[in-house]
Formats: structure tokens, sequence, C-alpha cells
């Protein structure tokens, strides 16, 4: 059976299917990306770039667009050549977000096409206009309705698709979803535990361990989208009442989603300079290797999540595993994750004393009840779990190939 793997920073998403698929026999397994992906080990990867940048005299709503047409060019420029020698895949899972499948069915129309269907677009009821501070304008929400038009697109153009959430599912267009599938690419739970003799080294030598009162953050970028610029403006409060805690923060001064500070470098920057803390007590680690990142979670006392409605960070599925007492903002997706109460407490986004009462009850009260029921809730979304469900839909699309010899027996092997 021939799989075909798309994902402009490959493997993204699809690392831990692509793991699990190059190890087995019977497939033949390739993947595309940009030249800047990282690639994986022992996954033969194909490596595109788009010809040009967008014009940057089109009209700015068609910006994203156009750019995602030299994406999808791009891409069916690197696998045409592969295709006139007679490579054909049965199926092909891609991350289409950035456009590189807009017309891959034209290069390989006897294919199944399974989109990772991440997130359509809304200028009310999700992300875009969430935030007060930052208003979402009517060229902005019209921006957003162009922008659409590539996810329409793919929605038509797939023959399935697979969304992480429920509440990412109901984002898109009711006449799609029914050949949608909710299911979570999954967490590694296994390297993951409670562990009660951790301990984590800081950049200065300094030792936390757990059972200290420790406070964790973490976002790929330190940034609003993930309610930083809340979390920064509660923490003076925070210390002043909790004398001897520490606080330490996991993330990058980049900008993953919306955008950065006119006024300073990034938000880290900014954010400091309006609310100075104690750097011997709250502790900037940046980035770091994944076992740096394993002990801060085994050492939180409590590790707090904030996020607009958009999608669910592994970070909070992670630190649940971990078995931390979580404290997490009241916005969807994490009202499927989290019940108040039983495996974390729920808070108003903008709620900064709620935020801060509940840290400070949770430092005072380690509810180790509260913390197996988040372990509990995150082996829900393991990577075993995640691997059934994404083998499950690619014997599904398996069953529809042109050859049904081949189709019915990869349709067995996938569910074995």
């Amino acid at each position: 059976m021939k799989i075909l793997l798309i994902h402009q920073n490959f493997p993204g998403q699809l690392r831990h299917l692509a793991e699990d698929l190059k190890t087995r026999p019977g497939i033949d397994l390739l993947a595309v990306g940009r030249d800047t992906a990282p690639g994986l080990q022992g996954v033969r990867l194909l490596r595109y770039k788009p010809h040009r940048q967008p014009s940057r005299q089109a009209h700015p709503y068609l910006f994203s667009y156009e750019d995602a047409v030299l994406h999808g060019q791009a891409v069916l420029r690197t696998l045409q050549p592969l295709a006139n020698r007679g490579y054909r895949p049965d199926v092909i899972l891609a991350h289409p977000g950035w456009g590189e499948t807009l017309f891959i069915k034209d290069l390989f129309p006897q294919a199944r096409l399974i989109h990772y269907c991440e997130y359509y677009y809304h200028s009310q009821g999700a992300d875009a206009g969430f935030d007060p501070e930052f208003p979402l304008s009517l060229d902005g929400a019209a921006r957003l309705r162009a922008r659409n038009a590539l996810h329409l697109l793919n929605l038509e153009n797939a023959d399935a698709g697979i969304c992480p959430t429920h509440w990412q599912h109901s984002l898109h267009p009711a006449a799609y979803r029914d050949k949608l599938h909710v299911a979570h690419e999954g967490i590694r739970t296994e390297l993951l535990k409670l562990d009660p003799a951790a301990e984590l080294t800081l950049p200065n030598g300094r030792a936390l361990r757990a059972g200290q009162k420790i406070v964790t953050y973490v976002a790929r970028n330190l940034e609003p989208y993930r309610g930083f610029h809340v979390f920064m403006r509660a923490l003076p409060e925070l210390l002043r009442a909790e004398p001897d805690c520490q606080v330490v923060i996991v993330g990058g001064d980049g900008v993953s989603y919306g955008n950065a500070p006119a006024d300073a470098a990034n938000w880290r920057e900014k954010l400091l300079r309006e609310n100075p803390v104690d750097p011997d007590r709250v502790h900037f680690l940046g980035k770091v290797p994944y076992e740096v990142y394993r002990k801060a979670l085994q050492v939180s006392a409590v590790h707090v999540y904030l996020t607009y409605p958009f999608v669910l960070s592994w970070s909070l599925l992670e630190a649940m595993a971990s078995g931390c007492r979580i404290v997490a903002s009241d916005t969807a997706p994490l009202r499927e994750v989290i019940r108040d109460g039983v495996n974390g407490n729920l808070v108003g986004f903008f709620d900064r004393e709620a935020l801060i009462e509940r840290v400070r009850e949770a430092l005072r009260e380690d509810a180790p009840e509260m913390r197996r029921q988040a372990r509990r809730t995150a082996e829900r979304y393991s990577v075993e779990q995640g691997l059934d469900a994404y083998r499950n839909l690619l014997g599904i699309a398996a069953s529809d190939v042109a050859d049904g010899v081949a189709a019915r027996e990869s349709d067995a092997w996938f569910r074995q």
C-alpha cells in the first residue's frame, strides 16, 4: 500500500503516524514537506519551495490565497516527475492549511485524500475578536472570510477529514461535517508521569523540586493567544500573596498566532516592562529540550494554561499526563478536556482575581485525586488511541481505491 504524507513542517502533527507506518511491512511511505521541514529519520522526504513570494500588488485579502496557490503549485511540480515514472499513492494524508494539496487530485485522481482539518475561521464565536484588547475590525472580518476560500476548497477536495477536537469539528461548515472524523493525534503519555522525586535545575544553578510551591506556564511562544498577557498581569499580586512560590515559564519570544507588539521586540519584553517581577523568583527558560520541559511539568505544583477559543495545545494534555494540578481558562475547546473541580479548575479568561485565587488555593491544597483524574483524562489522548483512529480512517479510505484486491488487503491490514 502506498501512502503519501504531506505537511509543510513535516512531520508536524503526523509524527506519531509516520513513526508507526515506517516500521510496518507492506507500506510504501513517502513524505512531502517544505525545504525548511525538519523531516523524520527513516522516512523519504521530498522537499519543495515556492518559486516566488505572493505579489504585493494583489489585493490584501488575496495574499494568503495566492501564497497557498504557490505552495500547491510547488508540490505539484515536485511530485510530477515521480508520477511520470508511475508512482500512484493509494492514500494521501495531508495538512492542507498552507495550500499544498490544492491540485493534488489533478495529479493523483484515483487516490483517497484525507485532510487534517485543524481550523475554520470565524469572525465571531472563536478566536477572532475574543479579546477586547485586540478588537477585530470590519476589514479584519472580511479578510478572514476571504481566507476561508482555501479551506472550503480543501473541504471540497477531500474524501475525508480528521479534526483533533469536537469543537474544532463544529467550526467547519455543516455541509462538510459528516465526512470529518474527530480524533486527536495523541501525546506520549508513557513518557509523562507524576514523579515526587523530580528535580529541575535552572540556568542559574538553582534546583527546584517537586513538593515546593512552583507555578508553571508553557506555550510555544509567549503571546496573548495563549493568555500570556493575562498571566503576566496576575503575577505581581500572586508573588506578593505567596512570597515562597517560584514561577517557571517555558516558551519562545516569537509569534505563532496574532501579531507582535508594536512597542517592544516581543511580548515578554513588553509585559515585563509593564509588570516588573523578581528575576530570582520568575524564571524564563525560553525554548527548552524535551527532558527539561518534562522535568518542569513534574516539579509543578500548579500548571496554568490559558488560551483564546482556538486549537488545543499538546502542552495542556502533557501537563495533565504528568499529574499536574491544572488551572485553566474556561474557553473552548478546554471544556472537552477539563471538568471544573474534577480534573482541574476553570476560570474566566479575563478574570485575573479568580485566576490568582484558584492558583493560591491549588498551592495550598495538593488535591491528589484531582491530579489522578487529570492523568486518567490524558490517557484518553494517548498516541496509541490516536494511532488506532488514524489507522481506521486510513483503512476506510483504502477500501475505496481503484484496485479492489489491493484495497481489501490494505483494509484488512489496518484492522488487524
